[in-house]
């Protein structure tokens, strides 16, 4: 693949992009290169003055819309209110996510990263489905290779709680799910696509929310080795955008390691492949969520 930029976006006059956790970071910096191609873009944010300041910016194709995944209430409403405009929503982007937070849990009882990683945007996903009419894209990180499913204690009720492996869980979670998703679509005849994406290492507000020891070494590192945010969303408007993109891709930084670069397809590991523990999760997501999707 040549150096994709996002001055290759294609046009995108007339089509309606979602971006979750669009008031900052890569989510920002996606919504700004949406809008700059003619998208129209809704920024799901949780904060949403601080997502009304991006939109400021993007001109009269951006609005703003409360939307916390940490709370499900949050999102039905988010969803309804969707519906009632009546907007068509051509991709929807799982952008937003917590990274190696202290344990704390969502309005709804779960471990606050699966919660909002995973769960939030399962249920989002099940939720607007029916309103999609191209693409969702789900932003995993090369993190979910420390990640391991463990479906008898997905919010961490009963071991000993671990930030990083709770990431890594959540971030192994989004793969099974884009991948799942593109099984059941496929199943159901449908043309949505589902891909997967993820930013290598980038200068984000995410690193310094960690709150820990290793956080404060992922702070000092961070400015010095990481790409930034605009270049870390690539990978996630190429899977959004480009024409001729795989069903169930998956799509992360060209350089080494996949720490940094342009767009290219990459490879997930083998925990992200398992069919099984994949079908198990998504049903096990439907419960705690109250949702369906794509049923068999």
């Amino acid at each position: 693949m040549a150096a994709w930029t996002a001055k290759d976006i294609p046009d995108q006059t007339d089509r309606t992009f979602v971006v979750t956790g669009a008031n900052s970071g890569l989510g920002a910096e996606t919504a700004r290169a949406l809008a700059g191609a003619g998208a129209r873009v809704v920024l799901a944010c949780r904060d949403v003055d601080k997502g009304k300041e991006v939109a400021a910016d993007l001109g009269d194709n951006a609005q703003v819309r409360r939307l916390d995944l940490a709370d499900l209430t949050s999102v039905r409403e988010f969803a309804a209110d969707l519906a009632d405009s009546h907007e068509t929503v051509d991709v929807l982007i799982n952008n937003a996510g917590v990274m190696a937070v202290p344990l704390r849990r969502t309005a709804d009882g779960f471990e606050m990263q699966i919660g909002t990683n995973h769960l939030g945007h399962f249920a989002l996903t099940a939720l607007l489905l029916d309103r999609i009419s191209d693409r969702v894209v789900t932003v995993s990180s090369t993190m979910h290779r420390i990640g391991k499913i463990d479906l008898d204690d997905l919010n961490w009720e009963r071991r000993r709680y671990d930030r990083w492996l709770a990431y890594g869980q959540s971030k192994l979670a989004n793969l099974l799910f884009a991948y799942e998703l593109q099984r059941r679509l496929t199943a159901h005849g449908s043309t949505v696509r589902s891909l997967a994406a993820h930013p290598g290492y980038s200068s984000t507000n995410l690193q310094y929310r960690s709150e820990s020891l290793q956080g404060k070494v992922v702070e000092f590192v961070t400015p010095i080795i990481g790409q930034p945010a605009r270049t870390g969303a690539l990978p996630t408007l190429y899977a959004a955008t480009a024409p001729g993109v795989e069903a169930a891709g998956f799509y992360g930084p060209g350089g080494p390691f996949e720490l940094r670069g342009t767009p290219k397809q990459v490879r997930s590991n083998g925990r992200s492949h398992d069919e099984t523990v994949a079908r198990e999760l998504w049903e096990l997501s439907e419960r705690l969520c109250g949702t369906e999707m794509l049923r068999p």
